[in-house]
């Protein structure tokens, strides 16, 4: 992630269990999907105010992806574990249904062509050449089912283009052909 992890407790204070627990389940999303850019989770017991022990807790998480902030509003449950556990289904099934929505972008803008012109490998990133002589950079986590290393000068792969900080970028990348070696 870009941001770190940041937990939130109101209310109580979090035990070192509970923590990592939470850690552990952010890192299970940012492996699924490693464009994962911050992740803040926020855990309550309004009974708890009120000099009640225990339940019901409230977990709300906020997911920064690219373009985009996904969020699980308030996960209730009587057991802090159930709470947790039920906020990061629900911000998985949300994370899974970004990304189909983001392949399904992709496919809409298949007219969108281009051909690797470098690419810094070491770095992390690239630029493709488009029809039109533009350049587009990329990011190697923009490169979809973890091609970055199999892409060379040449290869064809279709883009999504946005508008980055520093001007135009690839959102999603997608290598679609190899260029052909000569044999010698």
């Amino acid at each position: 992630m870009q941001r770190p992890l940041k937990i939130t407790s109101r209310d109580f204070p979090l035990s070192e269990a509970v923590e990592a627990e939470i850690r552990e389940k952010s890192a299970a999303l940012e492996n699924y999907y490693e464009r994962l850019n911050g992740c803040e989770v926020t855990v309550h017991a309004p009974a708890l105010k009120h000099h009640h022990k225990g339940g019901p807790f409230l977990v709300a998480i906020r997911l920064m992806v690219p373009g985009k902030e996904l969020t699980v509003d308030h996960q209730e449950e009587e057991e802090l574990s159930q709470a947790i556990r039920e906020a990061f289904d629900a911000a998985r099934r949300q994370l899974e249904d970004y990304v189909r929505e983001q392949r399904g972008t992709v496919k809409m803008h298949e007219s969108m062509v281009g051909h690797i012109s470098r690419l810094e490998r070491k770095l992390g990133y690239g630029f493709i050449e488009t029809a039109d002589d533009r350049e587009i950079y990329f990011h190697c986590n923009s490169v979809l089912d973890r091609a970055f290393d199999r892409l060379e000068v040449g290869a064809e792969v279709r883009f999504a283009e946005e508008e980055g900080e520093q001007g135009p970028q690839a959102s999603t990348v997608i290598l679609t052909k190899l260029p052909r070696h000569e044999a010698r």
